[in-house]
């Protein structure tokens, strides 16, 4: 407890500077992690081929229209990989996929129109994947 008045002046006062302080010292803390395990622009992708150099959930049509042909087709691979994977509990359902040109020539279409610079390339395949007829196999 403060007895001094002029002391207890000061305290409301910092209040608001070490929320700040705390804040700022828990997101640099949260953001120290997030860049040293992730593949750079053009690494190899966890099945060796290799990608667009964002994390495929965070991938959109900027990044598409900087990358490579081959980290393009690699990205489309990873994509497939992901949702095409099991969903639902028992019974071995698989999510819906894309056929690796069909992926390409979607985002390249999606991709070049200006508005669409932010798309989330996962959710332009996942809603086109919706409609195909295509089912991967059990691995």
């Amino acid at each position: 407890m403060v007895q001094d008045a002029a002391g207890a002046s000061v305290a409301p006062r910092l209040r608001p500077a070490l929320a700040l302080a705390l804040v700022l010292a828990l997101t640099l803390a949260a953001l120290a992690g997030c860049s040293s395990d992730s593949p750079q622009n053009g690494a190899p992708s966890p099945g060796g081929a290799e990608r667009i150099g964002t994390p495929v959930r965070l991938a959109n049509c900027r990044d598409w229209e900087k990358a490579t042909l081959r980290q393009r087709f690699g990205t489309v691979r990873e994509l497939r990989s992901v949702l095409g994977g099991p969903v639902g509990g028992e019974g071995g359902a698989r999510g819906r996929t894309l056929d690796d040109k069909q992926a390409y020539d979607l985002f390249d279409r999606a991709c070049k129109q200006q508005f669409a610079k932010g798309f989330k390339l996962y959710k332009l395949y996942s809603r086109a994947a919706a409609f195909s007829q295509r089912t991967p196999r059990k691995q």
